[in-house]
């Protein structure tokens, strides 16, 4: 009998494979990206020292205000606006992006877009 791996632990290898090519620096930290059922989380991470220096989701009072729900492209363009937002606030212009195993496609694209229109440069 064929037994299917159920698709969390796919993308959780996904991510490790993507995460083998790059890691965040100091000159350009990683912009992590993290999407459950009912939210989408973001932090831009510097690896070399382990701090996360920026994050935004779609769990903050003011983002919950802000959109009428909290699963859909909609809350995923204001959480990369916000968090390109609060980037450009404490100097962070270029980040590597990881998209953390997801396909780039839907939420995931509609947050990366509305990151770079904020100002962030990947």
């Amino acid at each position: 009998m064929i037994k299917k791996e159920n698709r969390k632990a796919i993308r959780v290898k996904k991510h490790m494979r993507i995460r083998n090519r790059f890691s965040g620096t100091a000159e350009r930290p990683r912009l992590a990206v993290y999407r459950s059922n009912k939210h989408i989380y973001a932090q831009i991470i510097d690896d070399s020292v382990g701090h996360t220096l920026v994050s935004a989701g779609s769990v903050e009072k003011d983002v919950r205000g802000a959109v009428s729900h909290t699963d859909d492209t909609e809350a995923a363009r204001f959480v990369g606006d916000l968090i390109g937002k609060r980037a450009v606030e404490k100097g962070i212009k270029k980040v590597v992006f990881d998209r953390g195993g997801y396909v780039y496609h839907g939420k995931v694209a509609a947050f990366a877009d509305a990151a770079r229109e904020a100002g962030l440069e990947f």
